[in-house]
This record gives C-alpha cells, sequence and structure tokens, in this order.
C-alpha cells in the first residue's frame, strides 16, 4: 500500500518548460497543487508530478504531463499573476501589498520581512499548503517591499527610526 507522504521519483516524460509560455517551470510538492485547485480543477488532477509557472503574463499557474491548471482553478489570487497593487504577498501570515504599502507610508519602513523571518525561524508557516507557489514568501516579500518603496519614493535613510 502506497502512503500519501510516498516521495516519487521525477517521471521522465514530466515537462520542465510550461505549456503556454514556454518558460520553464518550478516542481511543487503535489500537496500544493491539491491544496491550491478548486474542486472541479482537483477532480480532474492526474499528473505525477507538477511545475508552478511565474510568468506573470502566462494564465497558467500549474502544469504537468497532458494537464495545465490556469488562474481561475486557483482558490486564491497568485502574487506573480496579479497585476501590482494589492496583491497577497505572504499567504501564512495575511500580508498583502495593502498591508505594506500602509507600514511604508506610516513609518517610512517596512518590518514584514523580520516578522515573517521570526515566525518561519518558529515554525509556523505553512507554505506549501497556501502558497500558490509552494514555497517560503520572503523573496516576494523583499520584491513588493522594494517596488513600493521606489512606487512611494521611500529610502531608508529617509525613514524616521522609532525605538
Amino acid at each position: 500500500m502506497e502512503s500519501c507522504c510516498t516521495v516519487k521519483p521525477a517521471t521522465a516524460a514530466s515537462p520542465t518548460q510550461c505549456p503556454d509560455c514556454d518558460k520553464p517551470g518550478r516542481l511543487v510538492d503535489r500537496i500544493t497543487v491539491k491544496a491550491m485547485l478548486r474542486p472541479e480543477a482537483l477532480m480532474r488532477l492526474s499528473a505525477p508530478e507538477h511545475r508552478f509557472c511565474a510568468t506573470p503574463e502566462c494564465p497558467v499557474v500549474y502544469f504537468g504531463i497532458e494537464e495545465a491548471f490556469e488562474r481561475e482553478e486557483i482558490v486564491v489570487p497568485v502574487f506573480q499573476k496579479e497585476p501590482a497593487g494589492d496583491r497577497p504577498v505572504c499567504y501564512c501570515f495575511g500580508i498583502g501589498e495593502g498591508d505594506l504599502r500602509l507600514e511604508l507610508v506610516e513609518t517610512g519602513r517596512s518590518t514584514a520581512s523580520d516578522r515573517v523571518t521570526a515566525l518561519v525561524n518558529t515554525d509556523r508557516c505553512a507554505c506549501e499548503v497556501k502558497n500558490p507557489q509552494g514555497s517560503c514568501c520572503l523573496g516576494n516579500l523583499a520584491a513588493a517591499s522594494n517596488a513600493l518603496k521606489v512606487e512611494l519614493n521611500v529610502t531608508e535613510e529617509a525613514a524616521p527610526h522609532h525605538a
């Protein structure tokens, strides 16, 4: 009897390039795909492994052998696929671009990365089932914070420091 936790070896025939945009995808755990698919899409899940397509303009989120799942088949908005402005950034702890923007406007800096890092270090994240990319959001937090700093013309040197 096979356990649901058994790690299966990679299938040689599994595609590495997105069937829509032809960009390479990153391998994600099956539990991530299962957690992110809407019921109708989950019912047709069949490929043994999937990759995540992070290309913003591509509608495909996950792809595997002879199947692909697009944005509207995913239960949450996907950071990489949504237009900048009010995207979710950290799925585990509910931090969005709006939260980052507010913190930057009010304090001149964002502590979101520090807060999330502390929570990750205490093993409180659940990225594999909450984040569509199936991995930690810290890279997305840094990218979103940096983009907002540019948009808002905020520099760390100019930021007020609160003790």
